[in-house]
């Protein structure tokens, strides 16, 4: 599989879980062997601007982020362009799915899965699409910057009991219909991470399910790394999610 990173992604650029030293080296390691590595260049301004107002750009700036986040929106668009053709998957931080177009929380600064959606729409490569968001936390800037655009459905499964929360991803799959499956992959709901429901191999269930529901739209799909921050069990998670994606 293509998984689109880039060293500047080890860097510790600022004080949180998502920054946090030796996060991304142990999902390298367990990847590795059967991946594929491309490097993304920086969304462009327009890229951005296009999801973003000028003024949180300008504030992302004065933090001093903005190269790596623009970085990370990059490497989702390049996901998303291989998406197209064969499942992809962007390995970046810092996240994205808490940032709002004038406003961004919970280790966000730009929305990477947003501004991957509308690179695609605008440049007529798709007319409709499909979020899961598998995160611990509720995607709310996704939604706030997608869903009233109308050619988005997004999904954030919501369940205490882990059965329920797998058949409502499926159930929801099942009712698809888009031109790509975008999926916001965030891990922190992992029985030994923040939210201590999923199991390792729930990943790789619903990485089987996108692809398979993709298979029956003839749509494309990809993945964006989000949460996740127990070190010890991510990179299997991840692997897990991508092993899902190439099975059929």
């Amino acid at each position: 599989m293509k998984v689109i990173t880039h060293p500047d992604f080890l860097e510790v650029y600022t004080n949180d879980p998502a920054a946090a030293p030796g996060r991304l080296e142990p999902i390298l390691a367990a990847i590795g062997a059967r991946t594929q590595f491309e490097e993304p260049l920086p969304a462009g301004w327009d890229d951005i601007e296009a999801v973003h107002t000028p003024r949180h750009m300008h504030r992302v700036e004065r933090e001093g982020v903005y190269r790596i986040s623009a970085l990370a929106a990059g490497a989702a668009m390049m996901a998303a362009e291989i998406g197209l053709r064969e499942p992809g998957f962007a390995l970046v931080r810092p996240p994205g799915h808490h940032a709002s177009a004038d406003s961004s929380w919970g280790f966000c600064y730009f929305n990477n899965m947003a501004v991957a959606l509308e690179h695609l729409r605008r440049t007529g490569q798709i007319q409709t699409a499909y979020v899961l968001d598998f995160d611990l936390h509720y995607g709310d800037g996704t939604v706030s910057i997608l869903k009233e655009k109308g050619y988005v459905a997004i999904h954030n499964p919501d369940s205490d009991h882990r059965e329920i929360y797998l058949k409502e991803v499926e159930r929801h799959l099942l009712a698809a219909r888009a031109d790509i499956i975008g999926v916001s992959a965030g891990f922190d709901n992992h029985v030994l991470d923040w939210g201590g429901l999923l199991l390792t191999e729930d990943y790789q269930a619903m990485g089987r399910l996108v692809r398979q529901a993709a298979d029956r739209m003839g749509a494309g799909c990809f993945g964006i790394l989000e949460g996740g921050y127990n070190h010890g069990v991510l990179g299997q998670n991840v692997l897990a999610f991508l092993d899902g994606l190439e099975l059929r």
